[in-house]
């Protein structure tokens, strides 16, 4: 009952935090969300910091994953403590890589790659559970099953990628193709149906000069596909089956962000193929190497709701709280654009 009445719930949420983001985040006042003066000008006014939507949505998308990830992990025994360990030894690995990654691959130093950062990711988890085990494990008491958090991790990863792709469309990166310029097919499925940004600051008009333009909604697509992946990849988890929801979770993610790229038009790096097509391919076959070498078979049978009640701890609540922070003035903060600020008196309400 309570994982029927979760999926209801969860279900219900999505359909309405999509609709709403689908709606209005291609609008033109959708990318920054607040300004900071920092130095003031000759002319009396202020540069200023913007701190954008991206930057929150990505946090709050963060967030989620983070606390599914506790959630799942506590559903088979592994103590708050050593999921938040291991969720941030994996956050100081993937954080830095999100924008290392993109400086290899688009030769570009100021933007962020969630791709590149889970292929790191996807790469590192099971040494990453390991050292944690072998180290912080022993001194606390505690023990990571590998195949289990590498499914937790790969679902977590589906919704907060899915979810993730609302920042994308607030700021107009990780745009589709013009629907001019696609197939016929593709043009019967979504004309009146793609996403139209507004805004000289969004990236896809001052890159690519596509403002104005419909084009493949493929961030809203992205969104939903993953989310409705990683909502039967839960259930799987919580049927004892890992294995199963680590391969649905990482091959459905790993695979379609392969296939997307043929319907984005942002510049993805050079060649036919792109390395994030290649990272794409190799996270799959790597995952399914993980899947057999690492599945000891049936684990115990995961109880949701003490892995709900896991998260009801203050100091859960803070760790939760600080993440959304941290990856909120991590991402958040611009560094493609500015801002010139001025401020007066209201006279009339002095």
């Amino acid at each position: 009952m309570l994982l029927l009445t979760t999926f209801f719930s969860a279900v219900i949420v999505l359909a309405i935090y999509f609709w709403w983001g689908f709606k209005v985040l291609p609008g033109e006042g959708w990318q920054i969300v607040a300004s900071m003066p920092t130095s003031k000008t000759e002319q009396g006014q202020w540069n200023g910091i913007n701190f954008t939507w991206y930057g929150l949505l990505t946090a709050n998308a963060y967030l989620v994953a983070v606390a599914l990830l506790l959630v799942l992990m506590g559903s088979v025994g592994v103590p708050p403590l050593g999921t938040a360990v291991l969720a941030v030894a994996m956050l100081c690995c993937c954080v830095p890589a999100s924008r290392l990654v993109a400086r290899i691959a688009e030769k570009k130093a100021h933007t962020f790659t969630v791709g590149g950062a889970v292929f790191v990711g996807i790469l590192i988890t099971p040494f990453v559970i390991t050292l944690v085990n072998s180290t912080v494990g022993e001194m606390l008491s505690f023990h990571i099953p590998v195949m289990s958090a590498c499914a937790a991790i790969a679902i977590a990863y589906a919704f907060g990628e899915g979810l993730g792709r609302m920042a994308c469309i607030s700021f107009g990166c990780c745009y589709g193709k013009p629907l001019s310029d696609s197939s016929s097919l593709i043009k019967r499925i979504f004309t009146g149906r793609g996403f139209v940004f507004f805004g000289s600051t969004k990236k896809i008009a001052y890159t690519d000069g596509l403002e104005a333009t419909e084009v493949v909604p493929i961030q809203a697509i992205t969104a939903v596909f993953y989310c409705i992946c990683g909502l039967i990849s839960v259930w799987m988890y919580i049927s004892s089956n890992s294995a199963g929801a680590f391969l649905l979770a990482t091959i459905a993610t790993q695979g379609w962000r392969s296939l997307s790229e043929t319907l984005r038009a942002d510049y993805r790096g050079g060649g036919n193929i792109s390395a994030y097509q290649i990272m794409g391919i190799i996270g799959v076959v790597y995952a399914i190497a993980v899947a057999y070498f690492l599945n000891q078979g049936p684990s115990a049978q995961p109880d949701l709701l003490t892995g709900f009640k896991s998260l009801w701890n203050p100091a859960l609540i803070l760790f939760l709280q600080g993440i959304w922070v941290i990856i909120f003035i991590y991402t958040g903060r611009s560094t493609v654009t500015g801002a010139t600020l001025s401020f007066h008196v209201h006279n009339d309400r002095i």
